[in-house]
């Protein structure tokens, strides 16, 4: 007997492609034809088709993609996404080769022959390009510069219009998609994180909601969210360290409907030992987050009413 595939198997389609790698798409989409749902999932960093040349470029492959990598967020997101049929979009391009969740603009240009800088940049990188994880990492804490020689302009010419322009304008379409026919959406962009330290006598939080200190989620989705952590028993922490980064100042836009949060996940929780391969926590997680998404489902649709209608719910007294 055949396993009935669920919409979300069934509904796949491609786009963009990975430089180095011909044939191969640069994301995938999993989704119903109408959307079962008012919340979606994005996966930007989990993604491992690794070009050869990428590897042979740099100085400690093997560790440094592992680092770099939200290491199988990808596939709790697609266990996640079987089970509640929410829509699901994950990035394949690895995130050493292009960070989706940084502006196109923020290039640490030092990592550039000269010749090929543009000449109206002023200084040496851009906001988070200093910190060494800009739009092209270029160092990690721990193992320092990641790359063996300067990349050239058509290396990033390529990534940015293969990579990061087709998965940002898919991703947009999907989320004005969802709030024509729900009348709000919420993404849900999720990553990883090493363990937080224990504060004040108790464990580090397992997860953490980044909603750009409110100006990318309604206040009340935010807190569905935390009384849903609550009630499951996981600590759970508010933007920091972790408050959002160029997904959701690019897609969200609360006035009009568009909410997004950034949800890490202790890799911990469910990882191995190693941090390495799925761990016995894996399962509970994928619950957890099932329960996430079912949860801020109903907010959505809640707060979608509470609008058309020109009423919105008093707070809580």
């Amino acid at each position: 007997m055949h396993r009935q595939k669920s919409p979300i198997e069934s509904a796949v389609c491609t786009g963009g492609r990975i430089p180095g790698l011909p044939g191969t798409a640069a994301y995938r989409v999993w989704s119903p034809s109408a959307s079962c749902l008012p919340v979606m999932l994005a996966v930007p960093h989990a993604g491992r088709r690794y070009p050869r040349r990428l590897l042979d470029d740099m100085r400690n492959a093997e560790s440094s993609c592992l680092k770099l990598e939200d290491r199988y967020v990808d596939r709790l997101a697609r266990a996640v996404a079987q089970q509640t049929g929410a829509a699901l979009l994950i990035a394949q391009a690895p995130r050493a080769m292009i960070d989706l969740n940084r502006a196109p603009d923020d290039v640490d240009w030092e990592m550039f022959t000269r010749t090929d800088r543009p000449d109206t940049v002023t200084s040496g990188a851009g906001r988070r390009a200093r910190t060494g994880l800009g739009l092209i990492p270029r160092r990690l804490p721990g193992l320092g510069e990641l790359w063996r020689r300067p990349l050239d302009g058509k290396d990033l010419t390529e990534r940015v219009t293969q990579i990061h322009e087709p998965y940002h304008t898919c991703l947009g379409e999907m989320m004005r998609a969802h709030a024509e026919r729900w009348g709000a959406a919420l993404l849900l962009d999720l990553h990883s994180m090493p363990s937080l330290p224990a504060r004040g006598g108790h464990p580090g939080a397992q997860f953490v909601v980044g909603d750009r200190f409110g100006a990318s989620s309604a206040g009340s989705l935010v807190a569905s969210a935390f009384a849903h952590f609550a009630r499951t028993g996981r600590g759970a922490a508010h933007n920091r360290p972790y408050a959002g980064g160029y997904v959701l100042e690019r897609h969200a836009k609360p006035s009009a409907g568009l909410h997004a949060m950034q949800i890490e996940i202790d890799r911990a929780t469910y990882l191995d030992a190693a941090l390495v391969e799925t761990g016995d926590g894996f399962i509970d997680v994928v619950d957890v987050l099932c329960g996430l998404v079912r949860t801020l489902s109903q907010a959505v649709a809640e707060l979608a009413e509470a609008g058309s209608s020109g009423v919105w719910p008093l707070a809580a007294e």
